[in-house]
Formats: structure tokens, sequence, C-alpha cells
């Protein structure tokens, strides 16, 4: 068949990680092909074995996951053809080593198992009946897993830096808390001064006479108009008529 298996071309969490890889369903891709017995397999083989991969002609021959090893292959995935149809409502990708029980349990059935290092691997669908293989797909292109850091090749120059980090940090908090204690002085100055102006105006309005309201004002004896008094002490209130005034 021309149909050729890919890693999803779509944003995909874990897509490729150091032992799995995400793959795209082969929807429609058997149609018309299948029987209702029919099963649908995949084979997984190291890039560099895939040219020598051979069909099995039943299902007692299929390469088993515990041979990757040595035999370079193993098929896996053994799935009804009637899930792979257009109509089937299944998931839309396949996740090839997702199975972490396969490499304690020793069970001789086909395994989905942990892939054992970065590979490049290759894969392919196996359309597979009671007599052996119907139809087989392309092989995919060579997917490359992530690879697992050694300890040993890790920098040690981004802990310095981070060390680095760390006294900036320091320095720029320490500037800020004297920036901070530098306003809060202007502050307090910029008050205080504003309290002692407030005490000085206290202090003039304390010192300015005034008269208060409860206290009775003497009322002062009133000339006649235009008139001064000569001599002045004649001018005292007395039951004898006024002193004569002389006009200005």
């Amino acid at each position: 068949l021309p149909y050729v298996p890919q890693v999803p071309p779509m944003a995909l969490l874990g897509k490729v990680t150091a032992s799995t890889f995400a793959l795209e369903r082969p929807r429609c891709v058997f149609d018309g092909l299948a029987d209702a017995s029919d099963t649908v397999w995949l084979a997984v083989a190291f890039a560099n074995a895939s040219a020598a991969f051979r069909n099995p002609l039943s299902r007692a021959d299929v390469p088993l996951y515990k041979q990757l090893p040595t035999a370079r292959s193993y098929m896996t995935l053994e799935t009804a053809a009637a899930a792979y149809s257009c109509s089937a409502p299944s998931p839309s990708v396949l996740r090839v080593g997702g199975d972490t029980a396969c490499r304690d349990q020793g069970r001789q059935d086909p395994c989905n198992g942990p892939l054992p290092s970065p590979g490049p691997y290759r894969v392919k669908f196996l359309l597979m009946g009671c007599r052996g293989p119907k139809a087989e797909t392309r092989w995919s292109e060579p997917i490359l897993l992530r690879r697992a850091v050694s300890p040993s090749t890790i920098d040690p120059a981004p802990a310095r830096r981070g060390s680095a980090v760390v006294v900036i940090a320091s320095i720029l908090a320490s500037l800020g808390a004297v920036l901070a204690t530098a306003v809060l002085g202007a502050l307090g100055a910029k008050v205080w001064g504003s309290l002692c102006h407030q005490d000085l105006g206290t202090d003039a309005f304390i010192r300015r006479s005034y008269r208060t309201h409860h206290i009775p004002l003497a009322l002062p004896q009133l000339l006649p108009p235009g008139c001064r008094c000569s001599p002045p002490g004649l001018c005292r209130s007395a039951p004898q008529p006024p002193a004569p005034c002389q006009r200005i």
C-alpha cells in the first residue's frame, strides 16, 4: 500500500521521548481489504535492519518484543482491522513503547514495551488474516528518539552563573532598602518641618492681643463734634455744665 506511517506533524505533548513516540493512526487504509477476523500489526525495526525484516507467515511466527536486542525487530499493537476503518470512532494517534510493564511480566504475548535506545527506528503496518499477511504499508522514515544527557556531561557553569545571579539580586535588594530608607527620611523631614511651621503660627496667634467677648467694654465720653477741650482736665464729666470749648 502507498501509505507511509509518520509521527503526527501537529504539536503534541510527549510526541517523541527517550523511549516512546507517537504515530498517526492508519484510518481508512485497509478498508476493502480486511475481513472481520483480520488484524493489523505494527512492525518495529531498527532503521538499518528494516530491509532484512521478513513478514511472519502466521501469528505464531510474530517476533516478540523481548527479541528486539538480538533480532533487531519485533511486532506489536495487534488490533482488529475494523478499529482502523473510516467509520471507527478511535483516537487519532498511537503510542509506541507505552507499556512499561512489558519488561517485568516475562510473558510470550506480543508487548508494546519501552524502546531500549534512541534508534533510529522504522515502522510499518501489516494486515494479517488466518492464512498469513494480506497487505502492508511502506516503511516510515527513520524516527530518532530523544537522548538522555549523562550527568558527567552536564556543564557546571550554569550553577556558577546561578550564584552570580544570587549575588546581583542581593546587591539590588540592598540598594532598594537604602533607597527606601532615604525616601522615608526625606518624607519624615518634610512632615516634621510642616508641623514646626504650624507651631510657629500658633505661638504668633497666642502672643497677639485681643479682647474676649464676655468682658464689658468701657464706652468713651463723646465730645461735641469739632471741639477740643482746653485745658484737658475740664472735659471730665461733672454735674455742672461742660466747660466752654474752643473751636478749631
